[in-house]
């Protein structure tokens, strides 16, 4: 059975644009996949905390010597990424807060990315992502106007994130100018729902 993760990192709960192209997205991938599974992770809701002295010591202690409060931060950690592995196709939902994904989609990443259980090193020092084989799907909601432009530092940085991980077969979904008045906000949707429909 086709399995869709669907990943809402919004700082609402309610009416987040990005959480909405997120579901049209996802909408479209089980018509083209009838029966699919659609887990929805809402990091808002069921996210994990930042990075701390307790996570990083967790994520660095051997297995044989971690005390059961490490032991419960690797199964956190361990069933998040389970989750996406298991994944056919990833959506992200993704606003543009300060220039910058949401703090809770960065700390989710800080979550998997774990050395020799999701990427590890080969012997020449090149990188080796080991969550393979996923087709992946970014649907952002912006204010402005930030495309192809040196402002925008989301695209750079999920791309690499993402491929270092080993998902490299991304697709991107802009909604844009959402807060330049009616008429630009409606082009904006046009724009990403046309990409959504296409997929």
């Amino acid at each position: 059975m086709t399995t869709i993760l669907q990943i809402n990192s919004a700082a609402r709960s309610q009416g987040a644009n990005s959480t909405t192209l997120a579901n049209e997205t996802v909408a479209q991938l089980v018509a083209k996949n009838p029966g699919a599974n659609v887990v929805v992770r809402d990091l808002l809701a069921d996210g994990v905390p930042h990075l701390d002295e307790a996570v990083i010591g967790a994520f660095f202690t051997p297995e044989d010597q971690r005390s059961p409060e490490q032991n419960a931060i690797i199964a956190r950690s361990d069933a998040l990424i389970a989750e996406i592995q298991a994944a056919d196709y990833v959506v992200f939902g993704v606003p543009l807060y300060n220039f910058q994904v949401p703090s809770q989609l960065k700390a989710y990443f800080d979550w998997i990315a774990r050395a020799r259980v999701t990427f590890r090193y080969r012997e020449d020092g090149t990188v080796e992502g080991l969550i393979q084989g996923k087709k992946v799907f970014v649907a952002f909601a912006r204010g402005g106007n930030y495309k192809d432009t040196p402002a925008d530092s989301q695209t750079p940085y999920l791309k690499a994130i993402l491929g270092f991980l080993g998902m490299t077969d991304v697709n991107f979904i802009f909604a844009e100018g959402l807060a330049r008045g009616p008429e630009s906000a409606a082009a904006g949707f046009k724009n990403a729902r046309d990409a959504i429909a296409a997929l």
